[in-house]
Order: C-alpha cells, then sequence, then structure tokens
C-alpha cells in the first residue's frame, strides 16, 4: 500500500451520518434528525458560542477522539470514524496511515465531509449558547432592578434584595458585570456604617466578596470603622460569614501598603485564631490562615499575635493539618520565630519542638526548610535547654536524613549547622548514645 501524502488526500463532496448514539443521547430530540435553531437566518460563529458558553457535558458524538474537543469541521475517514479535520490532517502529516481510533489500516485514502452532523453541533451548540444569552439577559435586567430598589429600600426588605444579590453574582457571571458597571459596588459599600444591622452587613460582605473591587473601592473598604464592623461581623456571624469576612479582608490587604494598626485588632486576631480552630469546617481553616499569613508578613503585628496566645494554639494544630494547612501555618510560625517575643513563646511551649521534628523530610521539602528555620531560631535562642530537648526529640537522626538526601544544598547547610549546635552539650560518646547512631553513620 502506498504511503499516504497529506496534500493528495482526495475528498468526497458527499454527506455522511452515521449518528445512531446521536439519537439515543436525545441529540436530535426525537425529531426525525431536524433541529430547529431558533436564531432564523442569523448564522451564529461556533468557535465564538464554544468559547462563551460555561463548561458543559457535551455529547461524545460531537467530540473529536483525537482532540477531545468539539468539532468544526467533522470528516469521516473510510473506517467510519469521524474526527475534526485539522486533527486528522496533523495526525497523516505524522506519516500515519491508519484509523487513530481503530489501528486500522486505511484502504481508502479520502475524507468525506459529515455535513449532517456539522449542522448537528451548530444546532445543538446555538440552543445552549442562545438560552445563555436569555437567561444572562434575565440576570442583567434583575440585577439593575436589585440595585434600584436598594435605593429606597430598609429593614427586612432590604436585606432579602441584598441576599437574592448575594445568590445571583456567586452564579453569574453577567451579574458581577454588571454590579460592578452600574455602580453597584460603591451603592453596596454605603451601607456598611455605624447603623448597619448584623443582618445587613452578613448580606453585604457575602455580595462584595465575589466581585471585582477597583482601587478606589478597596481604599472606602478599608476605612477604620468599615473594617471594624466587618471585624465584628466576624466574630458574630456564621461560618459562611466568618469566611466572607476573611476572604474580603483578605482582598482588601493583598498587595497593598495597609494601616496595620487599622486592620489587625486583636479582636480580628482573636477571631481569626477561632476560626482556624475549627476543623469542621476546612474552608474556613485555609482562608484564616491565609489572612493570618498575610497580616503577620507585616512586623508591627507579629508581637500583637503572640501577645494573644497565638503560638501555642498553632503548634497544638499541626498534627491534624492537611499539606497545604501546615506549609501555612510552619509560615506563620517562623515569622513569629523573628522576634524575640515569638523565640521565647516557641521555647514555652512544649508541642513545639516534638512536633515540628516530625515534620522533617515528612511533608514537602518547603515544609522541611521551614520547620528547619523554626527549631534553628528557639535552639539559637536558648541552646542549653532546647538542644538536649530536641535531640531527645530525634531531631540528630531527622537532621541526617536531610543532609543524606538529594534536596537542595542551602537545606543540608542548615541542618549541619543546627546538627553541630545540638552536639555542643555533649561528648562524642554521650551524644552519639544520645542520638542511637550506628558506627557507621558517626
Amino acid at each position: 500500500m502506498p504511503m499516504y501524502q497529506p496534500s493528495s488526500r482526495r475528498e468526497v463532496d458527499s454527506q455522511v451520518l452515521d449518528l445512531e448514539t446521536a439519537v439515543k443521547d436525545g441529540v436530535l430530540g426525537g425529531g426525525g434528525g431536524v433541529i430547529a435553531t431558533g436564531f432564523g437566518s442569523e448564522k451564529l460563529d461556533l468557535k465564538l458560542m464554544i468559547e462563551e458558553l460555561e463548561p458543559m457535558d457535551v455529547p461524545m458524538v460531537f467530540i473529536c477522539p483525537i482532540s477531545l474537543e468539539p468539532m468544526h469541521d467533522p470528516v469521516t475517514l473510510c473506517t467510519g470514524q469521524t474526527y475534526e479535520r485539522s486533527n486528522i490532517l496533523k495526525w497523516f502529516s505524522l506519516g500515519h496511515c491508519t484509523c487513530p481510533t481503530t489501528m486500522q489500516e486505511l484502504w481508502d485514502d479520502s475524507m468525506t465531509p459529515n455535513k449532517t452532523l456539522q449542522q448537528l453541533i451548530h444546532s445543538w451548540f446555538s440552543q445552549k449558547y442562545l438560552a445563555m444569552k436569555k437567561r444572562s439577559e434575565d440576570v442583567q435586567g434583575r440585577v439593575k432592578e436589585i440595585l434600584e430598589n436598594l435605593k429606597k429600600i430598609k429593614g427586612q426588605a432590604r436585606v432579602q434584595a441584598l441576599k437574592e444579590l448575594r445568590q445571583v453574582v456567586q452564579v453569574h457571571g453577567t451579574a458581577k458585570k454588571t454590579v460592578v458597571e452600574n455602580g453597584g459596588v460603591g451603592l453596596i459599600s454605603s451601607l456598611l456604617g455605624p447603623f448597619t444591622t448584623h443582618a445587613v452587613g452578613c448580606e453585604v460582605i457575602g455580595v462584595l466578596v465575589n466581585l471585582n473591587l477597583d482601587l478606589n473601592s478597596m481604599s472606602d473598604l478599608l476605612q477604620p470603622a468599615k473594617i471594624s464592623l466587618m471585624v465584628d461581623i466576624l466574630n458574630e456571624g456564621s461560618i459562611e460569614t466568618k469566611i466572607n469576612c476573611t476572604r474580603l479582608i483578605g482582598m482588601l490587604i493583598e498587595g497593598t501598603d495597609f494601616a496595620s494598626q487599622n486592620v489587625a485588632s486583636l479582636s480580628l486576631l482573636v477571631g481569626l485564631l477561632r476560626l482556624v480552630k475549627d476543623k469542621k469546617h476546612p474552608n474556613g481553616v485555609v482562608a484564616g490562615l491565609n489572612l493570618l499569613k498575610t497580616i503577620c508578613s507585616h512586623e508591627p503585628v507579629r508581637n500583637s499575635f503572640v501577645n494573644v496566645g497565638a503560638v501555642p494554639q498553632l503548634v497544638e494544630l499541626i498534627p491534624g493539618l492537611n499539606s497545604e494547612c501546615l506549609e501555612l501555618v510552619l509560615h506563620i510560625l517562623e515569622l513569629l520565630s523573628s522576634t524575640p517575643e515569638g523565640r521565647l513563646a516557641l521555647k514555652d511551649c512544649p508541642s513545639t519542638i516534638p512536633n515540628v521534628v516530625k515534620l522533617l523530610m515528612k511533608a514537602s521539602e518547603n515544609c522541611t526548610q521551614l520547620a528547619l528555620s523554626i527549631l534553628w531560631s528557639i535552639c539559637k535562642f536558648a541552646p542549653e535547654e532546647c538542644a538536649s530537648l530536641a535531640v531527645d526529640a530525634g531531631l540528630a537522626a531527622k537532621l541526617l536524613l536531610v543532609i543524606q538526601s538529594g534536596c537542595n544544598p542551602v537545606l543540608k547547610q542548615r541542618s549541619a549547622e543546627l546538627l553541630k549546635l545540638c552536639s555542643l552539650n555533649y561528648t562524642t560518646t554521650i551524644f552519639i548514645s544520645k542520638c542511637k547512631l550506628t558506627r557507621t553513620i558517626q
């Protein structure tokens, strides 16, 4: 059989319809193979429709077996298998003369445009696209109506309107855009004031956290009075409200040179500690730790966080955390260890050394690096007391594992320095016996 040349491939001007699967899946809607498009003579662009539609389950008969994407220009081979034209041409250009799905050798080099399937694909996506556009128009109209009503209504009616708006913006991207484009951010933000009720505040925050806020809006929301209200709502609200408040405050201060004394109040720090200790709600733990990490990146806040008893509470969380939360906690503790008060709190917590030593070479390399940094800080801070505790907790054997592993040289160097620090209070023989090392390792 001669080798196939893509440039000489013949194309048959006919239609192929092998759509038993499509009928079974209801693609044809039982309408005898015809789908009414509902858009008259207007021809919608298929590529544009696919890009704008949200991800959905597409009938398998519309999917190209090569790219696993919907077909725009389906062609059928002599084996009865249908592919997107550009994908099958690329397959042939690589020198293949087989059907990609069945791996049968092709006895005919023709490609037949599957016009019927192409029409079905276009009709199916057109219906979905037009329905989406209709829903979008309905959503936009309703959002504008709610925004107008919020200017006039008060009390429970305002709460209900905000609740509906929150539910809409959570689901529809067009709703978020409509709120922003129609001045909704400023209107909704203005509802946060000294006389705002808890119910209204919860719904306002639930709306704002779902929007793309510009710099002016964020600057307005960072006013001390509004931040104070958010913190009060965080401490008193439901778990959903607590998470929304945490995420909104995180959005407001991320990447900005915020006034830490205005944002990082003791009330906020205490509220976040309560949130991260609630293991029944993992989303709240992640949100709380992320915000604490951002706040603690500002040095003036660290002593305040230590003073509210954060260190022992975070250390006790370590054993039950997943890898994402574990890394966040270690990052926070490392930041706190940069201050004398933080090092003292870490030293005085009886669980610090045992819990942190166990993490070496157990989680990610990043966790190992953070754990080493914490251990170095407290062992350097109180070598006589902490070094012996660390050795008794099995630190030496862990450090040798790090040194012998394939991790980065910085970790190995820090491990060697910490091992040397821990050995200073012992004779060689006693240190080896304490570490339970064999002569080979010695």
